[in-house]
């Protein structure tokens, strides 16, 4: 069982056309809508993560799905799954961790739920505004459009395999990995001035998996250049396997976007890594100095079933 197959089949019994895009856009509402459910064990370990760390990432990685989507986040409710010897202090500095990552954002925790359970399940919703921005789909990629990314990518999977293998500190990438920030103005600069459709992902389960998921819905090839794509140099010290970190590693929140030539001189803080060509043979073609390869599937990224 992988989630890809899994949503495709919810979606075909279901007959929806919501479903596809980290949000679903409800154009008649004026909004979209997100909701992520992370689990301990499976996206996070209390044993490197404080409660404080733990509520402040949560709350980024559904404020990344928003940004994706290219609506201002607005309002969300947290619910919270607890085992019954949970300390009401971690609950506490959980919520502390919330408020400091919507610090500087308009959105307010306006509600949710607390249960018992067996383990710690925390179940997020994210409301966002579309007023006055061109929301995407990763099916709006078009041949010619630019491929640009924000940010680096490769530093949180890094960091965390820093912490899990107890090897030499990097404060930088540890940081990467355990309070990563959202994108919210990389995205808004994009959906308030293009004036086309266009693909928009985050980078939470991987470069490749964002690339690999606009090809396929898009039906086109993403041709991207190794060398124009921007990583800590701190990788190849630590790792000889620097480059799946950054093609397979994840939880970096950066965003890829498809955009217009034209559109580009009006953006900042942007790095283009390659361009959406028609459909060849594989969904994915990395360019390196030379050598090509070409992808076709995403078994190499982050599955929530561990399969």
């Amino acid at each position: 069982m992988n989630e890809i197959n899994l949503i495709n089949r919810i979606k075909t019994v279901l007959n929806s056309d919501y479903i596809g895009d980290d949000c679903a856009y409800l154009k008649d509402l004026g909004i979209v809508i997100t909701q992520d459910s992370l689990v301990q064990g499976v996206h996070f370990d209390k044993r490197i993560m404080t409660p404080y760390q733990n509520g402040y990432k949560a709350v980024m990685s559904n404020l990344s799905d928003i940004a994706a989507s290219g609506a201002e986040p607005y309002y969300m409710t947290v619910s919270l799954s607890l085992p019954n010897y949970t300390v009401e202090e971690d609950v506490e500095d959980f919520y502390e961790g919330c408020k400091f990552a919507l610090k500087d954002t308009k959105v307010q925790i306006v509600g949710g739920d607390v249960t018992g359970a067996d383990n710690l399940y925390i179940s997020i919703c994210v409301i966002g505004k579309t007023e006055n921005r061109r929301i995407s789909s990763r099916s709006n990629a078009k041949i010619g459009h630019k491929i640009i990314t924000s940010g680096v990518h490769g530093s949180s999977a890094a960091g965390l395999k820093i912490l899990m293998e107890n090897l030499e500190p990097d404060k930088d990438l540890i940081k990467a990995h355990l309070m990563p920030v959202a994108q919210l103005d990389f995205s808004k600069q994009i959906a308030e001035q293009i004036e086309e459709d266009y693909a928009m992902m985050d980078t939470s389960d991987g470069l490749i998996d964002a690339l690999y998921k606009i090809g396929t819905a898009s039906n086109c090839t993403m041709s991207v250049d190794f060398e124009r794509i921007l990583y800590d140099p701190n990788l190849e010290k630590y790792f000889d396997n620097y480059k799946d970190l950054i093609f397979y590693g994840g939880e970096d929140y950066q965003i890829i976007a498809t955009v217009p030539v034209d559109l580009l001189p009006k953006l900042k803080d942007y790095t283009i890594i390659g361009e959406v060509i028609p459909k060849e043979d594989s969904v994915v073609k990395i360019n390196y100095d030379n050598d090509v390869e070409n992808i076709n599937s995403i078994d190499k990224c982050f599955n929530h079933f561990g399969l």
